[in-house]
């Protein structure tokens, strides 16, 4: 497997929690390095170095990414992700935001230049919400995480997404 690199931004820590429980377990899984970052510590040229991208991110407010990719966006219309693939996961709380759950992924996959190379959807079924930006056509853009209601089926889905990128970043 080519070389994978989690970028993720975190605020108190939660989406941060996520990476490193992901890097764990693709190191179970595959003879490969994963790498995590935090986006404030790194520049466009960190990810340059990687194959497969993932990219993680808490919702804020309504529809917001974490802040920390607000400030890092905008640096994607240059870089050229023809030769790499990207999953994109997203932390939210669907009881408190049902009508905005993870809309912080769903902005992010929206600011993406290149959608043709994201892979990891993930199925919207086991979450109660009404309304997300990351759901299209019946689908989540990338791995939900829901650490305020659902914790308890966090580490399940973890694995079972980590077992679907093994297939679709060869």
């Amino acid at each position: 497997m080519k070389s994978i690199g989690i970028f993720y931004g975190s605020t108190y820590g939660m989406t941060e929690k996520v990476a490193e429980r992901m890097k764990t377990t693709f190191g179970k899984e595959v003879d490969v390095d994963v790498d995590v970052y935090n986006l404030k510590d790194i520049t466009i040229d960190d990810m340059k170095k990687y194959d497969n991208l993932i990219f993680g991110t808490s919702a804020w407010g309504i529809g917001e990414m974490q802040d920390d990719w607000e400030r890092f966006i905008d640096a994607f219309e240059d870089f050229d992700f023809s030769r790499r693939k990207v999953a994109l996961f997203g932390l939210g709380d669907q009881k408190n935001y049902p009508e905005s759950f993870v809309d912080g992924l769903g902005t992010l996959y929206c600011r993406l230049p290149d959608k043709s190379v994201v892979v990891g959807q993930w199925p919207t079924k086991g979450y109660d919400y009404y309304f997300s930006l990351a759901d299209i056509e019946g689908k989540f853009v990338g791995l939900v995480i829901d650490e305020h209601n659902q914790a308890s089926k966090s580490t399940e889905r973890i694995k079972q997404w980590v077992e679907q990128l093994k297939k679709e970043f060869l």
